[in-house]
């Protein structure tokens, strides 16, 4: 069945990774046009199809291996996946927030370093390496999030899908120049968005550690308005898969959402303070 709030987190989550991936291998090719090197395109897509032939295996191997554990393993093996899904993602919107304004740059000097030394199939490499990292992420994150929702792991992948379609469309349109959105505007926002997904996903894997015993400090139902707003059907499955929403939160998983959007939010919307210029070093005496 279809699920409307997991093809909106599917969605979420491979259009905002996507852009990630796209927009670099839009820096890449588009530099390559402006030097006249466009002959080494092939090479670039060959790193990509790699990278992401590789990501998908990942995804799917991740699936499939909790999936056939049993209990307690699978509740422990599904609470470190999505610990360390939450861990990666929150990592990553940080260093993309610091490294946007010269990821340009450092990409432009990779391809001038792997076509003066490494010879063109460096290039392949510098993609592979450039995707990788942001498929296995995603790849992480959608196998968090397919586990986490139960039976919309179908939905999860349809978003996905649609996401990383529209990621494909923007990285195009910035390539060849367009004003497709405001970059700046979209990663802050998108960025938001997936705290909160991770926020789900964190205190799905408190829950999951609740369950087999593992952790027993607040283990306590805080409330239970399941006859109000459900989680399983309706508004409440649509708020589950975005940020993890449960009619009957253990104190422990209220307590750990709350901190983490708090926490993270704060951090993550914070002024990132400009870089400091290096001291100029002394000159020599006349």
């Amino acid at each position: 069945m279809v699920e409307p709030g997991f093809i909106v987190s599917g969605l979420l989550i491979g259009l905002r990774e996507g852009v990630e991936a796209a927009l670099i291998v839009a820096i890449i090719l588009a530099y390559l046009a402006r030097t006249g090197n466009t002959r080494y395109a092939g090479r670039i897509w060959l790193g990509v199809g790699a990278a992401v032939v590789l990501s998908l295996a990942v995804g799917v191997g991740l699936f499939a291996t909790i999936g056939g554990l049993e209990a307690p393993y699978e509740q422990i093996f599904e609470a470190l996946m999505l610990l360390l899904a939450t861990g990666v993602v929150t990592w990553m919107l940080f260093w993309m927030r610091r490294q946007a304004a010269s990821v340009r740059g450092e990409l432009h000097a990779a391809v001038d370093r792997a076509l003066t030394s490494g010879g063109a199939w460096a290039l392949t490499a510098l993609a592979f390496t450039a995707v990788i990292r942001e498929g296995v992420e995603t790849a992480l994150f959608l196998a968090g999030t397919a586990t986490s929702a139960d039976q919309g792991a179908a939905s999860v992948a349809i978003g996905a899908l649609i996401g990383l379609g529209l990621a494909a469309l923007i990285g195009y349109g910035f390539y060849r120049g367009a004003r497709v959105i405001d970059l700046r505007v979209f990663f802050k926002w998108t960025g938001i968005a997936l705290i909160f997904i991770a926020a789900g996903l964190l205190s799905r894997a408190v829950h999951e550690l609740v369950e087999i015993g593992a952790i027993g400090v607040g283990s306590g139902m805080a409330f239970d308005v399941s006859g109000i707003l459900p989680h399983e059907e309706g508004v409440g499955q649509f708020l589950r898969a975005i940020v993890g929403y449960t009619s009957q939160p253990e104190w422990i998983t209220l307590v750990v959402w709350a901190i983490y959007v708090v926490t993270v939010l704060y951090l993550y919307l914070r002024p990132v303070a400009p870089a400091q210029p290096k001291p100029a070093e002394a000159q020599p005496a006349a």
